[in-house]
């Protein structure tokens, strides 16, 4: 099975706008990783988001 594109760009899209991390350092990490910086994020908007 292979990785979308468009996934993997919404994903370093995603963590480097909240993070300000630069693309081949995001490209660095290993699928699983990204991912979890991904759904960490979420739950950071989702927090802030409630709190309003």
């Amino acid at each position: 099975m292979t990785y979308g594109a468009d996934r993997l760009h919404e994903e370093v899209a995603y963590v480097a706008y909240h993070f300000h991390w630069p693309r081949p350092e995001i490209l660095d990490l290993p699928h699983a990783e990204r991912v979890r910086w991904v759904d960490e994020i979420a739950r950071i908007n989702t927090r802030m988001n409630e709190v309003r």
